[in-house]
């Protein structure tokens, strides 16, 4: 929906399965238009579409994508961003560090991505910007060598190419954000700073790199990576980065003692990876590559930041709380510059896999409590139209 100050917010549709286009479509016409008719009282409805690469090689059809254009005019719906994250399936079977591959290093990666864009620029309505959102190069222990890092910024800079001539030739303005994540190949704003800076180097002075290239800027990845969410924006300012897209979302904090301990197995599933950032009680910090590896560690750490999207609404646990406060603290830059994103995107797809605790009864219900949350939010900061 279109906020105040030209923001446009949205929840992410990969909540949803949906590994071909059939099953996308059926999935916004059960659960989307559900979820609109409770929160959007007859406004137009933005939704943040997720296309796998076999659904965005059905949707590229002109044929299917002109009925998806007038399916969005008649059910008063547009679409602004496309998380181009996870390439293949993304539900009911073991995704884990899969849902890396193809990597930047893979020519299929790049191919898929230039795709949404050119889907993105034929749906996105005049005067909005388009986006589409994607992994942060690979799966850090998966690169070995330079000459990888390399094959990703090549790549990435042939994605530029195709994004400037889409933005030409349509004439919409689009750009890629990539996400920092928890053990991705850049997972904190330094390691992130630090690559659009190779970036540069391999183009000096190309002012396209900023135009259209920028970070997704997820908050519960950050906030894992106990970084502050004013110091990570500033940082990315100072180097010229934009924010292409915020990703709503809140990760689990915990004090990891014995019984908080068997309080959280229920959350290693088999389906996600669940990167944890341990702190010691000398403020050092650890990563585990998944929840059950940190669970087996020794006890002996003062604290736990996981990464699992839990609900945005939800403040506490049983036995835990929630990162939401980092989240508040982008909220509160926004409010002082709103200029700073203008595509937000509420990103909680773990819905199949949460604890019952956690669950909604419905993930309609989910969807519909995290917008209430998100618009009262927003609205004390002065973005939700009266």
């Amino acid at each position: 929906m279109r906020l105040k100050n030209n923001l446009h917010l949205a929840y992410c549709t990969n909540i949803h399965r949906g590994d071909d286009w059939p099953q996308t479509l059926a999935s916004l016409e059960e659960y989307t238009l559900a979820v609109r008719d409770r929160v959007s009282a007859g406004r137009p409805y933005a939704i943040g579409l997720r296309l796998s690469d076999l659904a965005s090689r059905q949707l590229s059809e002109p044929a299917t994508l002109a009925a998806f254009r007038d399916w969005l005019q008649r059910h008063n719906c547009y679409v602004f961003t496309i998380n181009g994250f996870p390439f293949g399936r993304f539900h009911g079977a073991r995704v884990k560090e899969a849902v890396y591959l193809p990597d930047w290093t893979n020519p299929e990666r790049p191919a898929y991505t230039n795709r949404l864009f050119d889907i993105v620029a034929q749906l996105v309505p005049e005067g909005v910007e388009g986006s589409v959102s994607t992994l942060p190069g690979s799966f850090k222990p998966f690169i070995t060598s330079p000459i990888q890092r390399d094959q990703i910024r090549r790549h990435l800079w042939q994605c530029i190419d195709h994004i400037e001539n889409c933005s030409h030739r349509y004439g919409r303005r689009l750009h890629l954000g990539v996400e920092p994540e928890p053990l991705g190949l850049f997972e904190n704003t330094a390691e992130t700073v630090r690559f659009f800076r190779e970036m540069e180097n391999d183009r000096p002075h190309d002012p396209r790199l900023r135009t259209f290239l920028g970070v997704n800027y997820d908050a519960c990845h950050l906030a894992v990576e106990y970084e502050e969410p004013a110091t990570a924006v500033a940082a990315f300012q100072k180097d010229g980065i934009r924010l292409s897209k915020i990703h709503l979302s809140s990760a689990l904090q915990v004090v990891p003692d014995s019984v908080t301990r068997e309080w959280l197995r229920p959350f290693a599933d088999n389906t996600y990876l669940h990167q944890v950032m341990a702190r010691a009680a000398d403020g050092s910090l650890r990563i585990d590559r998944d929840l059950d590896l940190a669970l087996a560690q020794s006890p002996g750490d003062l604290e736990w930041r996981i990464h699992f999207h839990v609900p945005l609404h939800a403040a506490r646990f049983t036995h835990g709380q929630t990162t939401s406060s980092h989240l508040l603290g982008l909220f509160d830059l926004l409010a002082r510059d709103p200029a700073l994103c203008s595509h937000l995107e509420m990103e909680t797809y773990t819905w199949e896999v949460m604890p019952e605790e956690l669950r909604a009864r419905s993930v309609v219900d989910q969807l519909v409590r995290e917008y209430e949350w998100t618009l009262d939010q927003l609205g004390r900061r002065g973005f939700v139209p009266s």
